[in-house]
């Protein structure tokens, strides 16, 4: 079994859940998202288990986000159901794992982006090391957010998180803890103590200096307001002006309005709803199968956004339009 793709050891009282596919940095699959979720269940109600350890094999990372592959194929192919089935239960993975009724301790060491920040960042315990990458950098694929990732956004101090989704970059673990995405930051040589049940407290040290919140005070300025346009043309003549210029249009438009939204959401939850019902219009936009194309299958880095500028985009609202079967509906 130790070429599963998710491994899992009960190690006395803990229970450490390992992704285990090093050669995608642990990308998230259908069948890995499933495995988890039943082990939890287990996990919840056994008495000799007190709490949960979440790693990834490998050096890179703890996972680099979902198999956007077999979304392409599905995308291009498919009929969308086998996309929307995993967004399903992908996020109530998320959820349960918000609300696991056990500590829940998740190392985001090396990269930790998209599908792997919300099988980490909504843990009780988020552990970042000086390795760390987190970020959400759906817009460079065509894609809007997800994973209850604008949720946590949206709650960070003044405008980071809209810098942060519109442009796709990652942080380090001094801004992920400033940021509201991690909360202790232990040195990598450490982990193996923590995996040894040696308690987190024992291992916690003072994470290195942000490198972004310094900058809040012109990214708050910049950053403010549900305008794109505007936004880009305050940033003009800034490096990260031509980072987010090369996304999609589409995706950067309902991103923004995605953020927004997220604000007034009082519950992961309810984030996670939005969450499905943008990424299911998005399935359908020329831009999440052209983005991931041009990033992953064909990695010409070319993407033929369609329509090609911001102001062009149109149809916003339809991407938040109610479901017929929301997520929470049984």
């Amino acid at each position: 079994m130790e070429d599963a793709e998710v491994l899992f050891y009960a190690q006395g009282p803990l229970g450490h859940i390992v992704l285990n596919r090093p050669r995608a940095i642990n990308a998230l699959t259908h069948d890995m998202v499933v495995a988890i979720a039943a082990r939890l269940e287990e996990w919840a109600v056994d008495p000799a288990i007190e709490r949960v350890l979440l790693t990834g094999a490998g050096e890179r990372g703890l996972c680099a986000g979902g198999d956007v592959v077999a979304m392409y194929r599905d995308a291009t192919a498919g009929d969308g159901t086998e996309a929307e089935s995993f967004w399903r239960d992908e996020y109530h993975l998320d959820a349960r794992i918000a609300r696991y009724p056990k500590p829940f301790i998740a190392i985001m060491d090396g990269v930790t982006l998209g599908g792997g920040v919300g099988i980490s960042a909504h843990a009780s315990h988020r552990v970042v090391t000086e390795r760390s990458r987190v970020g959400m950098p759906e817009t460079t694929i065509g894609y809007i957010p997800d994973v209850g990732g604008l949720w946590l956004l949206a709650r960070a101090p003044g405008e980071l998180g809209t810098y942060l989704a519109l442009s796709g970059e990652s942080v380090g673990p001094g801004d992920a803890i400033a940021l509201g995405l991690a909360d202790y930051y232990v040195p990598s040589g450490s982990l193996v103590e923590l995996v040894e049940t040696t308690p987190l407290v024992e291992l916690v040290e003072p994470p290195p200096a942000a490198v972004l919140l310094p900058e809040r005070a012109w990214i708050d300025e910049a950053f403010a307001g549900d305008d794109l346009a505007a936004i880009l043309r305050r940033i003009e003549g800034r490096p990260i002006a031509d980072v987010i210029a090369a996304k999609s249009p589409t995706a950067l438009v309902v991103t923004l309005a995605a953020l927004r939204r997220a604000r007034s959401l009082p519950t992961l939850e309810e984030g996670l709803a939005q969450d499905l019902r943008v990424s299911l219009r998005n399935l359908t936009s020329p831009d999440f199968a052209e983005g991931i194309r041009a990033q992953v299958v064909d990695k010409d880095r070319n993407p033929r956004w369609s329509p090609a500028r911001v102001e062009d985009v149109t149809g916003v609202d339809s991407f938040f339009a109610p479901l017929e079967r929301e997520l929470w509906t049984q």
